[in-house]
């Protein structure tokens, strides 16, 4: 039965799944497209990380993007057939449940694989300052936590009523733009406090 969801759900995802394992596997390769020169000076290294720490938001982007269309892919059909299908097998509510869950999470892993290789790909191909270096594999990890912890709370969130998903995921949208808004107010200042010691150190 498990092989038959698995089956199901990548039919129902896999129009939008690929291009985004596309975008996980480029991800790390345009984080590192600045990297062009080992011999760079201090000053030009902190340019490097301020740009890879700008790229860095993509990541959590990404991860909940993905983990949010594949909880929401994972209980669709359900949704639309008002779980007539779930309650006519001869097995329990949590053990459906269960294979749904694990269905989306084996694919997301197709997802944390071709972001790994990305990562080993800039890794092995930037020019990295000396100084620095690169963790593909760290990041990698860091990525599949925060894609699986996000699959998990949206899967249980969709499980429910569509308005009640519906209200919810608003909410946490709400929250996410407004921490957007913070950040993006506080980064002005962030700089302006860099270039006055720049100035400070050049004076």
């Amino acid at each position: 039965m498990f092989r038959m969801i698995l089956f199901t759900q990548w039919k129902w995802s896999r129009l939008t799944l690929l291009p985004l394992v596309v975008a996980a596997f480029a991800l790390p390769l345009l984080s590192v497209q600045g990297a062009g020169n080992p011999q760079t000076t201090p000053w030009e290294a902190r340019q490097l990380l301020n740009a890879l720490q700008s790229w860095g938001v993509g990541y959590p982007v990404l991860a909940t993007m993905i983990a949010l269309f594949m909880a929401m892919t994972a209980w669709s059909a359900d949704h639309r057939g008002r779980h007539v299908y779930a309650l006519s097998l001869p097995i329990p509510r949590w053990h459906y449940a269960l294979q749904r869950f694990g269905a989306g999470a084996l694919l997301l892993g197709a997802v944390v694989i071709a972001l790994w290789l990305g990562a080993l790909f800039a890794a092995g191909t930037a020019s990295i300052p000396a100084g620095l270096h690169a963790y593909p594999t760290a990041l990698a990890v860091r990525f599949a936590l925060a894609l699986f912890l996000a699959y998990a709370v949206f899967f249980a969130i969709t499980a429910g009523t569509t308005r009640t998903a519906g209200y919810v995921l608003a909410i946490i949208g709400g929250i996410l733009a407004l921490e957007t808004v913070r950040l993006d107010q506080s980064e002005p200042r962030s700089q302006a406090g860099g270039s006055l010691e720049r100035d400070r150190d050049v004076a």
